[in-house]
């Protein structure tokens, strides 16, 4: 388990970040000056650690900003997985499925509940990390405006420090990135800071 979050982390470590929280997580929402929403695409990834709290149901441990979207997944007797692409795809599907006829979890009104006392199914928890975000981007529109689900992503945590960690680690990429890119440009390559002056109050984290 160490070793993968080791791993993660280098790769996560020193490359740019900006878009991460500043264009939003997928679907989500960023709120203009105007007091407007815009949908914004992902363009980057997340590093995600989902554990088995009881006999299938489970709950995100840890994620944090990495080079690559990788799942690992825990499991009751101690071992773990990396998630093939094909297998977090298919997942994806099926709960999305759930999510469009409404039997998901994620999008009913005691999800946070559920979740909170006896956690989520793999697809649920998986649409309500980072990752889920980032793979899941298709369906963003049906989760990322529903209230029921940013109760159930919260609630999906298997700690309240581990939601905190993960907000404030896409939070630190963000300011950082942008930072860098009020040095960097400019409308015709100087420093300018009025272009990135205005940050986003809101996204995937509600930051």
């Amino acid at each position: 388990m160490k070793k993968y979050i080791k791993k993660a982390s280098t790769l996560g470590a020193g490359i740019g970040l900006g878009a991460l929280l500043v264009a939003g997580l997928s679907g989500c929402q960023q709120r203009s000056d105007q007091g407007g929403a815009t949908a914004q695409p992902q363009q980057k990834n997340a590093f995600v650690v989902i554990e088995e709290v009881k006999p299938g149901k489970y709950k995100i441990a840890e994620e944090f900003p990495a080079k690559e979207t990788r799942i690992i997944l825990k499991k009751l007797d101690g071992t773990e997985k990396v998630l093939s692409k094909a297998e977090m795809d298919e997942l994806i599907k099926k709960e999305a499925a759930k999510v469009e006829n409404g039997t998901s979890n994620l999008v009913k009104p005691d999800g946070a509940q559920v979740a909170q006392q006896g956690g989520m199914s793999i697809g649920e928890a998986i649409l309500a990390s980072a990752a889920g975000a980032i793979l899941g981007s298709w369906i963003g529109s049906k989760l990322f405006n529903n209230p029921n689900y940013r109760n159930t992503r919260k609630a999906g945590y298997k700690t309240s420090s581990a939601y905190n960690r993960s907000v404030n680690s896409f939070k630190r990429g963000a300011r950082s990135t942008t930072r860098s890119s009020t040095r960097r440009s400019g409308f015709f390559g100087g420093n300018t800071r009025s272009m990135t002056g205005t940050r986003s109050r809101s996204g995937f984290f509600g930051g």
